[in-house]
């Protein structure tokens, strides 16, 4: 039987969200407030049902972590879109594996560290605003890859990637940074994409179409 357990203790709120949603939540409350005040319904309503959505959008739902030696837990709520093997890739040297999930404006974008490890590096690079779930958003938008040593000394390298509507990428790790499995490290607005570059020797367990949970699914497992 499967054992779990929590990486970061459990929030103490029936509908938790996460911190860099409260400016936008705190901002699309006033206006609904104002509109009302004013007795302007016809703002006042569609700015509510605004309001309720990006609180939807934020929601920050605490996850247990199976407790499994060598499991890679998702990084990301969403869709597998890709699943690939690569020569070598900018952000792993050498043949490597590439699990690419997308998410909607409906999934839960909060992401998580799918393996214990050190950080190493914390690497920016500006880009453009493709549509997430295509191939070249990869490579062309804007992104933030997080590489993660192993205590067995592997590297897994995480790549946050914005998406059409996305506009701000949230990193909350820094070089040297001990992480737990399932631990929250960041979350990207509104539409976006995480790919997970993996040692070549990984086994995946996971296929183009397969739906994920964060911190709670298992993707595949370090060898």
């Amino acid at each position: 039987m499967t054992q779990f357990e929590w990486p970061e203790p459990p929030k103490q709120s029936a509908f938790p969200v996460a911190k860099a949603g409260i400016p936008f939540i705190f901002a699309a409350s006033f206006l609904t407030a104002v509109f009302a005040l004013l007795g302007i319904d016809v703002l006042a309503i569609p700015a509510a049902f605004i309001t309720l959505f990006i609180c939807f959008f934020f929601r920050d739902p605490d996850r247990a972590v199976p407790n499994l030696e060598g499991a890679l837990v998702s990084p990301a709520d969403g869709k597998v879109v890709a699943v690939e093997s690569l020569p070598s890739s900018r952000f792993m040297a050498g043949p490597c594996t590439k699990v690419s999930i997308f998410m909607s404006v409906f999934n839960v974008h909060v992401n998580r560290v799918p393996c214990a490890g050190t950080v190493r590096e914390v690497t920016y690079f500006p880009g453009k605003f493709f549509v997430a779930s295509l191939d070249k958003a990869s490579a062309d938008n804007e992104r933030n890859a997080v590489t993660l040593e192993t205590e067995g000394g592997k590297l897994v390298c995480m790549v946050q990637i914005a998406g059409l509507i996305a506009r701000r990428i949230v990193c909350a790790v820094q070089q040297g940074h001990e992480l737990a499995r399932g631990q929250r490290m960041g979350l990207i607005c509104f539409g976006s994409r995480v790919d997970l570059y993996l040692p070549e020797d990984a086994a995946i367990g996971v296929a183009v179409g397969d739906r994920v949970k964060a911190g709670t699914s298992v993707i595949g497992e370090l060898r």
